[in-house]
């Protein structure tokens, strides 16, 4: 029978955590009913998680099969990244998930299996990574195998186990890997200072102490900070093999640190670790630090679709050299762009954090953007083909994809370097969880979506709420209030930053009540069960631009609706038509269309578009050319959103496109 549980079962239990103002809400307590995220949970319950798992434990993933090796049930070779253990526990944590919602005993049952052979190939001093142990390489000897990456997978996917099973038993190895790790590195050797530089060892260290309690798991994860900055820049036998410095964001201390530099997905996977440990220290130069470093991603480094990480290739701010990562404000190229999936996924889980510490709506802001642009353009919408990178333009034939180890020109079945796609489905299967937090006398709405609400307050009265909506494809909100208690308390509404236009009724009646965008409208009253709220907020089409110092998309704009950043794609073009040849006019008019059969049910943007049909000297190669008057022609296209470019087989794809400006 299933423990007792001690704690909510959630993602990032800060609910008593004393330096976070919004607490989180209890898998289970909001429920995707209709539209978008109900949608895309039924698609993850019934084919993201299955197909992924397949993989995973069946020969082309091959993770179960490197546990088996270990325990000397396979014969056979490892598999896999180095990291690869990891990215099962990450499918074993979407699927925790999923039970939590579902209640699948056969899912559990499998789940049970699982943990028991991960259990057989753990050796009796705790120490557990696959690759290592089929090679009879020597522990923590050199950080390039990821040993700190598998150990915060293992540790948060021990925790929601626990949380959504009832369950000990994948927690209990958990435990025991933590247990030698704060043997090993909770006297600080030198040797082993360096090597903490994949964080997610920090978040789940912080989240096993919130699970147990054992306050060295919370000093041992600040101590993986308190080390970066502190060691010489040069090469020593802990590091050869890997990028160093600025990569690894180990050249300057993280509470001095002012711009975001390195691999994206270490950086942010760093940043919400130290969010974690200020949730539970209240240390002011942390979140500080923290603070800077979220202007300097989302305001300098971030694309218009909430995606991180501008180049596959380049050089630090500081010069270092670094992959998949940061490279100098404003340095946005579209057809490079390379924006790894899991990058994405980080920069919404550091603003998730940082919303419930600060309690304030523009986290949610890119919270929302991510989830509904850059993170799901990394799955199909039949969810089994992954993409890694998500540049924001396609030409075809003007990447060498072959010398590119993790770049597709298409969606993959399955892709070697598998991080990203257990990281996304994770994620869609706990997004229940980010659409509420609990307030001090209340409830925030984050995220909009038909859903029902059954939760208990912080002073531990039940509260529901039912919310009906076609968000985010129309902004008309409306929630019931189904179940409260007597007194006042406070509904806090998102009003997310691209809104304007918007208004508020209560029971039918318009209410003189602030709703800027980008904060939260916080309706203070003694509700009344069948009281009704409509928040309407007119999803306006709109062309964007970037800052004047984004050189990419200088005199360039795209199309953006509501939270929904949209693409030209060539299916939707006359065939061979260029994408660099599509201009769009500033003054053309922009329609919107319903379209339930097309791309698994979107809403398009439709517009007058001029084709530039002048262009075709290009071809003989020249670098430079005289200009001659331009030539059009008009086309009536289709804008799709970006999330679901390229599922109609190889096409081109620009999100911005040079504009003609006309009165």
């Amino acid at each position: 029978m299933p423990e007792k549980f001690t704690q909510n079962k959630t993602e990032v239990d800060t609910s008593k955590s004393p330096n976070v103002k919004l607490k989180p809400i209890s898998m289970g307590d909001c429920k995707w009913t209709e539209g978008f995220w109900a949608e895309k949970t039924k698609l993850c319950e019934e084919s993201m998680i299955p197909y992924m798992g397949s993989l995973l434990t069946g020969e082309i993933g091959h993770a179960l099969n490197n546990f088996k090796i270990v325990t000397g049930d396979y014969k056979g070779k490892f598999n896999g990244e180095y990291w690869h253990d990891a990215d099962f526990f990450k499918w074993m944590e979407a699927a925790c998930y999923m039970y939590g919602l579902n209640n699948d005993q056969k899912l559990l049952q499998e789940l049970d299996e699982i943990v028991d052979i991960i259990a057989n190939a753990q050796e009796d001093d705790g120490y557990l990574h696959a690759y290592i142990q089929i090679n009879g390489i020597e522990h923590f000897s050199n950080r390039k195998y990821h040993e700190m990456y598998n150990c915060g997978h293992l540790y948060t996917a021990g925790c929601i186990h626990y949380r959504m099973t009832g369950k000990k038993n994948f927690l209990d190895i958990a435990l025991k890997n933590a247990d030698l790790l704060v043997a090993k590195f909770g006297p600080n050797p030198p040797k082993l200072r360096r090597f903490g530089f994949n964080q997610t060892q920090i978040m789940g260290l912080v989240e096993l102490y919130r699970t147990v309690g054992n306050k060295e798991y919370l000093k041992l994860a600040e101590q993986f900070i308190n080390n970066r900055g502190q060691s010489e820049m040069v090469h020593d036998s802990t590091t050869v093999g890997y990028p160093i410095g600025d990569m690894v964001q180990e050249r300057v201390p993280l509470r001095e640190e002012t711009e975001a530099a390195g691999h994206a997905v270490l950086a942010l996977y760093y940043y919400a670790g130290a969010a974690d440990v200020y949730a539970e220290t209240g240390e002011k130069a942390l979140i500080d630090a923290l603070d800077r470093l979220w202007e300097n991603v989302t305001q300098k480094k971030m694309y218009a679709t909430g995606a991180v990480g501008q180049t596959h290739y380049g050089a630090s701010p500081r010069r270092d050299m670094i992959e998949e990562g940061f490279i100098d404000e404003y340095m946005m190229p579209n057809l490079t762009a390379y924006n790894e999936t899991c990058a994405n996924i980080c920069n919404a889980m550091f603003s998730q954090r940082l919303l419930g510490i600060h309690g304030e709506s523009k986290y949610a802001d890119i919270m929302e953007l991510v989830l509904h642009n850059s993170m799901m353009s990394g799955i199909s919408v039949c969810g089994t083909k992954y993409y890694y990178a998500n540049p924001l333009r396609k030409i075809i034939g003007a990447r060498d994809y072959e010398n590119m180890n993790t770049e597709s020109p298409d969606r993959e079945p399955y892709l070697f370097c598998f991080c990203c796609p257990p990281n996304l489905v994770r994620t869609v299967a706990k997004s229940s969880l980010w659409a509420y937090n609990l307030a001090s006398n209340g409830v925030s709405v984050n995220l909009y979506g038909g859903n029902k609400l059954e939760t208990t307050l912080l002073d531990g009265s039940t509260l529901k709420l039912t919310q009906t909506t076609e968000y985010p494809w129309e902004g008309l909100i409306n929630i019931t209030v189904d179940a409260c208690k007597a007194e006042a308390f406070d509904i806090m509404l998102r009003i997310p930053e691209w809104s304007k236009d918007n208004s508020l009724k209560i029971n039918g009646n318009a209410m003189d009540i602030p709703l800027a965008p980008g904060e939260f409208a916080t309706i203070s009253r003694q509700w009344n069960v069948g009281d009704t709220i409509e928040l309407n907020m007119p999803m306006h089409i709109k062309l964007i631009e970037g800052h004047n110092r984004i050189e990419e998309v200088r005199n360039q704009v795209a199309v953006k609706r509501g939270p929904i950043v949209y693409c030209v794609e060539s299916p939707d073009l006359p065939e061979s038509v260029n994408i660099n040849d599509v201009y769009l006019p500033s003054n053309s008019p922009l329609t919107a269309q319903k379209q339930a059969s097309l791309l698994g049910g979107v809403t398009t943007v439709h517009a007058d578009v001029m084709l530039r049909t002048d262009t075709t000297n290009a071809a003989s190669g020249e670098m430079y050319r005289d200009i001659t008057q331009p030539e059009f022609n008009k086309y009536s296209a289709q804008f799709v959103p970006y999330f679901a470019w390229s599922n109609r087989g190889e096409a081109e794809m620009s999100v911005f496109m040079p504009v003609i400006w006309q009165q």
